[in-house]
């Protein structure tokens, strides 16, 4: 029977025996004797915020509990699952490099079998071929699969990786709540400073002009001026009729003086308000420009105050979640590697290419002929 049989292997081309059989044999070594058995650990969750757009599946129900999908959040979190950062978390205490330095593992999959290179950054390139996270986003789901050679390793680093995204998350929401309100805080800052500045100014102005709103009191000197040009019409049509009927009267000279010296007070009210440099005409326009001033500072201060308000309410409601949907599984039996299928595999390609090759060489031998 074996005399048969490698009789017929003698029958068989090289070219057969060198694609086809020896990387059958080959697998058939590497996956019934070498290849170390693959623990598969899932887990699923969803990153969800209440204020952002939602899509369809299960983040429409999210939305109809009042909460939408965290897009954001959800490429970060898959950055930082591939991350060094997220190697660097998991290894602390050497979680990571133990649980695929282990002797019991196949020196074909074990980190560094030789000892050569223990790198961190060969630990990375050895860590990102073991931890896998795809978004899903007709459901709004993420899944992160750890692969480990033990059960237990491969529940622990997917349990601390999900814990660890989780914080990260956590920490992107605590910066931007600080940098918001922070913000906020600062420009309530410099408008209460605008607004003490020009509430400043213009009681200055008021202590040294001597008045407290110049129009009203220049409205105030114009009626007191016209009730003295009353007086002085009065006056001077009593003179008048003084002088063409009594020419004689003794009351003429006193109207007279009485008429110069309502002239005189008209003159002195009406330099008050339209005179020199220091009459209430002149101190409007610098009396306008500081109240309004002092007016748009206490409007900024006013909106700033709103705005920060505004954003603390921002702060609590702009939050993301990570929701757990399925839990880290503690896998009972390997999954992989799939060894007939890796066998057959190989089998099917080596003939494929075996009968690729063999076309091309009967070709190129009948082309030479």
């Amino acid at each position: 029977m074996i005399s048969t049989i490698i009789g017929k292997i003698k029958n068989l081309s090289k070219l057969f025996i060198a694609i086809v059989i020896v990387p059958t044999f080959l697998a058939m070594l590497y996956f019934g004797l070498f290849a170390s058995d693959v623990y598969i650990s899932e887990s699923q969750f969803v990153v969800r915020s209440p204020d952002k757009p939602s899509s369809t599946g299960l983040g429409i129900l999210l939305k109809s509990a009042g909460f939408t999908n965290a897009g954001d959040e959800i490429f970060a979190t898959q950055a930082y699952a591939a991350s060094r950062d997220a190697l660097a978390d998991l290894n602390k205490n050497g979680l990571v490099s133990r649980a695929y330095s282990r002797d019991d593992i196949s020196i074909f999959d074990r980190f560094d079998p030789f000892g050569v290179d223990h790198s961190f950054e060969s630990l990375f390139k050895y860590y990102v071929g073991k931890v896998l996270v795809e978004h899903e986003t007709t459901s709004s789901i993420t899944t992160m699969t750890v692969r480990a050679y033990s059960a237990r390793d491969a529940y622990d680093i997917n349990k601390l990786l999900l814990e660890r995204s989780e914080a990260m998350v956590n920490r992107l929401n605590q910066r931007g709540r600080a940098d918001l309100i922070q913000y906020a805080n600062t420009e309530v800052g410099n408008a209460k400073k605008r607004s003490e500045v020009a509430s400043v100014a213009l009681a200055d102005f008021r202590s040294r002009e001597g008045v407290v709103d110049p129009e009203k009191q220049a409205a105030v000197q114009l009626q007191m001026i016209s009730k003295i040009q009353d007086e002085l019409i009065t006056t001077r049509a009593e003179l008048s009729q003084f002088l063409h009927f009594t020419p004689q009267n003794p009351q003429i000279p006193v109207l007279q003086a009485r008429i110069g010296s309502l002239q005189h007070e008209i003159d002195k009210e009406l330099g008050k308000v339209v005179g020199d440099r220091k009459s209430l005409t002149a101190s409007a326009g610098q009396y306008q420009r500081l109240l309004l001033e002092s007016q748009f500072a206490d409007k900024q201060l006013a909106s700033a105050m709103a705005s920060l308000e505004e954003a603390n309410n921002e702060a609590r409601r702009k939050q993301a979640y990570v929701e757990r949907v399925v839990q880290p599984n503690y896998p009972d039996e390997p999954l992989e590697p799939r060894r007939m299928r890796g066998v057959l595999g190989t089998f099917a390609l080596g003939l494929v290419l075996w009968g690729i090759l063999k076309m091309l060489f009967a070709g190129i031998k009948e082309h030479g002929e």
